[in-house]
């Protein structure tokens, strides 16, 4: 077997952690000997062990003289677990094949020159485009300190949210519908605004077998909460975090009374300080946020220049309507070279409806196709 495969097996291994990994990395790790896989492993949830140690633990004979291959630079520090690069250099690993470059500043580079400076072959950049792709959100998350916030709509044909009426169940069939909670299990918060809770009612969790539910983050300036929604209800069940500018000492007692987490936040426009939440998301480990939640916190969010991603499932469907809803309201833009800059980078056919993932390009960032 090559190289390649043995490293293509990391990385299927290293997604069986999506989900419970967060905010830690995505990663896998395959141990071979004389031509044959002796271990493997991957980091299973936050806090337990890491890939490698996972794969030296599965070991089915000594591992010494052996082939490394690992998705991401083996840490050198002591964080929730041991210093991977000690268990390397303990097995006697002959030869270690990483892909990704850990951007965190503890181990950034130290863990590849420590094994090389215990004679220990490194291979580095092996595979690395695909090693990278597992971990967008680790990388934006670990260099900007903010979470990567991806936007998630569903619209017609004709870029439609909902009808005249506002009646939008449901623009996108059963199978674009289960992959929605996909993501959610992906993402570690989901983020609406006050709108979208008053109009829909949603309990905006996780249904797929074993998934996990993200943390809910309603942004709700004057807390217009009902106590009566299916979202408080479930707090007790579903860690739910309301951020708010100025509220009543009752209404702020009555949420909290029901499980809910209250966070007074600064202000822009009569709003929520979009900025100010994803930074306090951050500082409570909150990697990743999906927002599911209406035309003008989506515009926000992009005018604050804080999205990474963009998913749109397209129905082929037409509902028409001058004031029908559309994906991103807010003030919009002026002229077309003001525009929010997107780059295509997936296409999935979910029966008759359509997936488009595209990626926001940076201020100044252009597509290649320009």
């Amino acid at each position: 077997m090559s190289n390649e495969i043995y490293m293509r097996r990391a990385v299927e291994l290293a997604k069986l952690g999506i989900g419970a990994v967060d905010p830690n990395p995505l990663v896998g790790a395959v141990i071979v000997k004389n031509g044959r896989i002796i271990g493997e492993g991957y980091h299973i949830c936050c806090g337990d062990l890491h890939a490698e140690r996972n794969a030296f633990a599965n070991c089915t004979e000594d591992p010494a003289n052996a082939d490394l291959y690992v998705t991401l630079e083996p840490c050198c520090h002591q964080g929730r677990t041991s210093p991977c690069t000690d268990i390397i250099l303990e097995k006697r690993i002959r030869r270690v094949f990483i892909g990704s470059h850990d951007p965190n500043p503890k181990v950034c580079g130290k863990g590849t020159a420590l094994l090389r400076q215990n004679g220990v072959e490194v291979i580095e950049e092996f595979l690395q485009e695909e090693c990278d792709a597992l971990n967008p959100i680790f990388f934006h998350y670990i260099t900007k300190k903010m979470p990567y916030v991806a936007i998630k709509y569903a619209i017609t044909a004709d870029g439609k949210l909902a009808t005249i009426t506002g009646a939008s169940q449901w623009i996108t069939g059963e199978k674009s519908r289960q992959h929605v909670h996909q993501l959610r299990h992906q993402y570690m918060g989901i983020l609406v605004g006050i709108g979208t809770v008053l109009a829909d009612d949603p309990m905006l969790n996780c249904r797929i077998p074993d998934g996990r539910n993200p943390v809910r983050i309603i942004c709700d300036s004057h807390l217009r909460l009902p106590l009566e929604s299916r979202i408080c209800k479930t707090a007790s069940e579903i860690k739910t975090i309301v951020a708010y500018t100025e509220a009543s000492a009752e209404k702020i007692t009555a949420l909290a009374k029901a499980g809910l987490q209250l966070w007074q936040m600064p202000e822009k426009n009569g709003h929520v300080f979009l900025p100010a939440l994803m930074q306090k998301l951050a500082e409570a480990e909150i990697s990743s946020i999906l927002a599911e939640g209406g035309g003008e916190i989506h515009f926000s969010l992009l005018e604050e220049h804080l999205v990474q991603k963009v998913y749109v499932y397209l129905s082929p469907k037409i509902f028409g309507g001058t004031n029908a809803k559309t994906p991103v309201g807010g003030a919009g833009i002026s002229f077309p070279n003001e525009a929010f800059r997107l780059k295509p980078t997936s296409l999935q056919y979910f029966n008759e409806d359509l997936l488009l993932e595209f990626d926001v390009l940076e201020g100044g960032e252009t597509c290649s196709q320009d």
